[in-house]
């Protein structure tokens, strides 16, 4: 995954203090020529990404020069164009990946290498209808939502109603409105996702929380027998965790636990080597699959271990964290995570709903 750096440049010009076009007056398109609504990517000499929605009277400025939208509106995706200075750029429709990189963010993101994975190792299906907890900034909403098409079915469940409109905002800016299929509930999963599905009802459930342990018994009751259950934490002291109450319930097949790394290399002529710098750790996946009701799971043989888990064990693996050494309480601090400010989350709120608005998407 490149790490170079996208932004998102104002408007301005003669008409940059116009208002917001109106929902659906000029809809986002997915290939033909660049249009209105678009967002489209801009890499200049230096190869630094620019990410732009065209919209009428609209310029995007850098201080080598500057690109008139209209300029690019009807040219066949991935032209050149030249700004006022002579110098070019690739204008290019963002890919997914692309955009989930440069969107606004309130929580950590799901990057597009595990997003990979998790529409790999769930078998992420079109038709499907697939738990999702919780959302973020939905990112990994954009890649189920894809994987499952227009027959499927997302129910993504956040307790934070900031990150939900984030999420709300960064869907319907990619999509250009807010998808059919799609529904975001503001709770806690135990409380909530059982009045949304029937139980035996789902085919997929995808946590992504500080403790997915808590969900476990309440994601076999809304899966199909068969079903898969897949979990994204940050740290191994998450990752036994999940494991252990995932065995414990006796509801689900053995967990498998993996990471996903992915390093870039640097190809040019005889220069052949690994990019200096990788996106490196970013999470765990443990994925498991549903057991028919009353099916015993076989055991299997394997050393003698201790496999019993105590809330007194996960307290002894963190001597130094004071009151937080709680085996209860997992914050986004315990486990690493740099939090948002209030004020910064609301920010991001009124961003994503700009890039909404931009793009023609519904309210």
């Amino acid at each position: 995954m490149s790490e170079q750096q996208s932004t998102d440049d104002s408007i301005v010009g003669a008409d940059s203090g116009r208002a917001p076009q109106a929902a659906g007056e000029h809809a986002p398109s997915a290939r033909g020529p660049l249009g209105y609504g678009d967002r489209v990517q801009l890499t200049g000499p230096k190869g630094r990404l620019n990410t732009i929605t065209l919209v009428p009277g609209g310029e995007f400025h850098s201080h080598r020069g500057m690109i008139r939208h209209e300029e690019i509106v009807g040219l066949p995706d991935a032209s050149v164009v030249v700004n006022s200075s002579g110098e070019e750029y690739l204008a290019l429709r963002p890919l997914l990946s692309d955009f989930v990189m440069s969107m606004p963010r309130g929580a950590a993101i799901v990057y597009p290498k595990d997003a990979a994975q998790i529409l790999s190792l769930a078998d992420i299906f079109p038709g499907a209808r697939v738990v999702e907890a919780g959302v973020g900034s939905g990112a990994l909403s954009l890649h189920l939502l894809r994987g499952i098409g227009p027959e499927g079915r997302l129910f993504s469940f956040e307790r934070r109603e900031e990150f939900a409109d984030i999420a709300r905002g960064n869907v319907a800016a990619f999509s250009g409105r807010a998808p059919e299929n799609w529904t975001v509930t503001v709770g806690d999963l135990q409380q909530t996702l059982p009045s949304s599905c029937d139980d035996g009802s789902v085919d997929r459930v995808v946590l992504d929380m500080l403790a997915p342990w808590e969900c476990v018994d309440v994601s076999a009751r809304a899966l199909a027998p068969g079903g898969v259950l897949i979990c994204y934490v940050a740290t191994v002291t998450q990752l036994s965790r999940t494991a252990e109450e995932i065995r414990r319930s006796g509801l689900f097949t053995h967990p498998q636990s993996s990471e996903t790394m992915v390093r870039g290399w640097h190809v040019e002529g005889l220069a052949v080597r690994p990019d200096h710098r990788m996106v490196a750790h970013t999470g765990f996946l443990i994925a498991a699959r549903r057991l028919a009701p009353g099916a015993q799971l076989p055991e299997l043989k394997r050393r003698a271990s201790k496999s019993e888990f105590t809330d007194e064990d996960l307290a002894s693996w963190l001597p130094d964290m004071g009151e937080q050494g709680d085996p209860g309480a997992w914050t986004p601090e315990v486990v690493g995570e740099r939090g948002k400010s209030d004020r910064v989350l609301r920010k991001k709120v009124r961003e994503a709903q700009r890039f909404a608005r931009e793009r023609g998407a519904d309210d």
